[in-house]
């Protein structure tokens, strides 16, 4: 099966979560610079969920650059990863407006943490299709990274509760990780 159906679905999914997050962004009715004062919260969530939503699209890309077919089972592990990424408009605008108060920026956590394990099925059921001495097997390695982003945020959501703002930074801090351009598959591309 092709994989560039699935590639271009994902990509409309992900600039149509982009969309709805930047709607949420409502203008003051002010014309002053203080009215912009309370949508700072709102507008820091975005900032992250935007990056973190980029940060998949660069990431699914690079994926599937050493991809050569898709079967059910990536179909199926593709849209497990987009429902979760559907959420973050919902997730970001709770958090934004209720100035990141502790609920908010758990299920917040709980929704990154769950895309991240989307993410890991959606690895694995590329690699079963091509095999564990495939490119894109090698490519992944150990995936450090990833283990350490799930961690990240599996004690970030307990901590949210405790301190809303330091569980809030956790996030920002794999997102920074993630910034850090990720090579392992254009490196193996190379060789």
């Amino acid at each position: 099966m092709s994989k560039g159906r699935l590639e271009a679905f994902s990509d409309g999914v992900l600039a149509i979560v982009i969309t709805i997050m930047v709607l949420e962004l409502a203008a003051p009715e002010e014309a002053s610079l203080a009215a912009l004062r309370p949508l700072i919260p709102t507008f820091l969530s975005y900032v992250l969920s935007f990056i973190f939503i980029g940060i998949y699209w660069n990431n699914h890309h690079h994926l599937f650059q050493v991809v050569q077919q898709v079967d059910g089972r990536v179909l199926w592990a593709n849209l497990h990863l987009l429902f979760w990424l559907s959420l973050f408009p919902f997730t970001t605008s709770w958090m934004g407006e209720t100035r990141f108060a502790p609920r908010p920026v758990a299920l917040y956590g709980v929704v990154l943490l769950l895309a991240a394990i989307a993410y890991y099925i959606l690895v694995r059921a590329l690699i079963a299709v091509h095999g564990r001495e495939s490119l894109l097997a090698t490519a992944v390695g150990l995936d450090v990274k990833g283990k350490v982003s799930l961690g990240f945020y599996a004690v970030a959501i307990p901590l949210s509760f405790v301190s809303a703002w330091l569980a809030w930074t956790l996030y920002v801090v794999v997102a920074v990780m993630w910034l850090i351009p990720d090579r392992r598959i254009e490196r193996t591309l190379i060789q």
